[in-house]
């Protein structure tokens, strides 16, 4: 499954894309109730590898925990060629009445990821395994 996500800054590109890779597992994101909050750190030498962990993060959280999380906040900082990412995810665990599951993503695929400045911001490339 590909999708591309745009934002003005690094930080929109990345919710955007948070919010599609649910997309890809429930029709309605609005569903997902903020009962749950996660926080997330995460560094990286790479944009690119940033957005590649964050999501692998969020897969994470619905395998290991059962949890559907979206990005409410989200700061990347540039330090010397490095980024780290702070994030606060909010959601609710899988509730099948309530969620019911298009499709299970396994987990994000480096074919043909990218990260990039786009004319009117940014634009993010992804394929996730499904």
């Amino acid at each position: 499954m590909a999708f591309e996500a745009w934002g003005a800054t690094r930080e929109e590109t990345f919710i955007s894309a948070g919010d599609a890779t649910m997309n890809v597992m429930v029709d309605v994101l609005d569903a997902i109730a903020p009962r749950e909050c996660r926080s997330i750190a995460l560094a990286s030498d790479t944009i690119d590898m940033l957005l590649f962990e964050l999501l692998q993060e969020l897969i994470y959280y619905k395998d290991a925990e059962q949890l559907l999380l979206r990005l409410r906040s989200l700061r990347i900082e540039d330090r010397e060629g490095s980024y780290r990412l702070h994030a606060e995810a909010v959601g609710e665990k899988i509730d099948r009445d309530r969620h019911p599951l298009n499709v299970d993503v396994k987990a994000v695929t480096l074919h043909r990821f990218v990260v990039e400045r786009a004319p009117m911001g940014w634009r993010a490339a992804v394929i996730l395994d499904i």
